[in-house]
């Protein structure tokens, strides 16, 4: 049990991916705090052990100054903080007002650098470490989600600096990912059908699962990348198929 013993919080971990870290860190042996706005419609666990969940408002400092304050005091350290929490609906630059995109950007930045610095004091008594998700959108252009890829590219230099002023007692690492299968794929990409269909776009040909990603998280924050910091561990199955590739073969057999 590679995390026997540690304490992790992941941060909106009450479904999809983040429950999926969760459950990953449950199996490793970590004791796991999840925390979001509203509890999981079912209790996040593995193996028979189960995800502490207490409520938490990202937006507000006091709150979740407050937030990892009571989680040390409560299982007595705290050597691991993933920030998942983040999310954003399709929406062009020219469909919303600035305000809205700025929340997007508050959601998937700000709000990973307020947990991060009201827990560093903890994670630095622990020599814990700290994961950010990322995303590819940060990496590439991401038409209809142009705020958030920017906020995810921002995640990722931020996590650099803090792998940087914080060393050696914290690490700082970012998983980049790219499509995964959730309880709400078929928003995005209809029906199994669909699903299907996306998934053979990907190298790899299917979506991740929310346990490749939880897998990914538990290497990151276990002894295995001790000098592992700074990084950015890329998790998309190969990533994407150039469009131009499929333009050539179209031209050649023309």
């Amino acid at each position: 049990m590679e995390l026997d013993g540690r304490v992790a919080v992941v941060t909106g971990g009450t479904r999809g991916v983040g429950a999926g870290i969760a459950r990953a860190f449950l199996r490793a042996g970590a004791r796991v705090v999840v925390c979001a706005r509203r509890p999981p419609d079912e209790p996040v666990e593995e193996g028979g052990r189960e995800a502490e969940f207490r409520p938490l408002d990202l937006r507000d400092d006091g709150a979740v100054r407050d937030f990892f304050d009571a989680v040390a005091e409560s299982y007595g350290r705290l050597d691991v903080l993933v920030n998942n929490a983040g999310g954003t609906p399709y929406r062009l630059l020219g469909e919303g007002e600035a305000e809205r995109h700025a929340r997007v950007v508050g959601l998937n930045l700000t709000a990973p650098l307020t947990a991060t610095l009201a827990a560093y004091e903890h994670l630095r008594a622990a020599r814990g470490s700290v994961v950010m998700i990322g995303s590819v959108s940060g990496t590439r252009p991401s038409p209809g989600t142009a705020a958030y890829g920017a906020a995810k590219a921002g995640l990722e230099n931020l996590a650099r600096s803090m792998a940087v002023e914080w060393a050696p007692e914290v690490r700082v690492n970012t998983l980049v990912l790219g499509m995964v299968r959730t309880e709400l794929s078929h928003l995005h990409y209809g029906d199994e059908n669909g699903i299907a269909a996306v998934g053979r776009t990907v190298p790899l040909g299917r979506l991740a699962e929310p346990s490749d990603i939880g897998e990914a998280a538990v290497f990151l924050a276990s002894d295995r990348a001790g000098y592992v910091s700074g990084a950015s561990l890329l998790v998309h199955g190969g990533g994407e198929r150039p469009a131009f590739l499929d333009a050539a073969t179209v031209n050649k057999e023309s």
